[in-house]
């Protein structure tokens, strides 16, 4: 099931913005969201960065598919 409203976003793009078919589908999502009105995220700053590296750090472990294939020394950061 998709979680997408097609015949709403459609509608919304045919009637609404009055696009032609062919403009609509080559629309990303991102793109027909931010013409529809909805509002655009900010841009990642280097302090949000450095929250979410400190909520999700980069591991190097094994696992069912392998070792981990990056070279010594690339997940560590400085």
């Amino acid at each position: 099931m998709s979680a997408m409203d097609w015949p709403g976003l459609l509608r919304a793009g045919l009637y609404g913005l009055g696009l032609a078919p062919e403009a609509f589908w080559r629309l990303t999502p991102a793109e027909l969201r931010i013409m529809l009105g909805a509002e655009v995220a900010a841009p990642l700053t280097r302090s949000r960065l450095e929250q979410l590296l400190a909520a999700f750090p980069d591991t190097i472990k094994e696992n069912s598919d392998g070792p981990d294939r990056r070279p010594a020394g690339a997940g560590e950061r400085t």
